[in-house]
């Protein structure tokens, strides 16, 4: 998610979907439900447990940042990690919000508003497939850093000063998910209107002349 270039916009290679970049994409996947477990051991009241659980989400992080990286640099991009990455990240951030939001430390429309919009944007570069692919923008880069950060912080056990600090980090994430939403948006349909392929399709249907209508009648009414 903090990579230089968007994995989606990679070409894939015929690289063996059995590679380094593939298993830290599962691995993160894998350990999403042990990340749950260690956050929502007794309620949350578990210090310890929550600990684990910070360091655990760390360390998917760690392995989103260098899964595309190595994929890319290897030239070991394959269809399969295209599709899993993506996965993987909105597992771990989504049972991270839900299990934050279940244990009444982060209001649920911060949940749900962060959750909209990603799987907004998932079904939006699907619905522009056929036209390109969006590459991640700078403000996406940083919502996805901002983000990270504020649910680590939320996954830790403090108050005080650094509970309140924590608020103030989720709150730019939230803006920053709500602006560089409205602003895939945007770039979506900009694409689908001035693609390639809308392009030639425009131009089909200008060659292609005014419809032809039925026999017209001369005669006056």
């Amino acid at each position: 998610m903090t990579s230089p270039a968007d994995p989606a916009a990679t070409p894939p290679q015929t690289a063996r979907v059995v590679n380094l970049p593939n298993a830290l994409t599962l691995l993160r996947l894998a350990v999403v439900p042990l990340f749950a477990v260690l956050l929502l051991t007794d309620g949350g009241l578990d210090d310890e447990r929550r600990y684990w659980a910070t360091v655990v989400f760390a360390l998917a992080i760690i392995t989103d940042r260098y899964d595309g990286m190595i994929a890319r640099r290897t030239g070991q991009v394959t269809e399969f990690g295209k599709l899993a990455d993506p996965i993987a990240d909105k597992a771990l951030t989504g049972t991270a919000l839900v299990g934050l939001s279940m244990l009444a430390l982060l209001p649920w429309w911060v949940t749900l508003t962060i959750l909209v919009r990603e799987v907004g944007v998932t079904l939006l570069r699907f619905w522009v497939l056929r036209h390109g692919v969006i590459a991640a923008s700078r403000g996406g880069k940083a919502k996805t850093v901002v983000q990270a950060l504020a649910i680590g912080m939320y996954t830790l056990p403090l108050d005080g000063l650094f509970g309140t600090a924590r608020w103030w980090v989720m709150a730019v994430a939230v803006v920053l998910t709500v602006v560089t939403g409205l602003d895939y948006v945007y770039r979506a349909l900009t694409l689908r209107r001035t693609s390639a392929r809308a392009m030639r399709a425009a131009a089909a249907r200008r060659s292609a002349g005014p419809a032809t209508g039925g026999p017209r009648s001369d005669a006056a009414a």
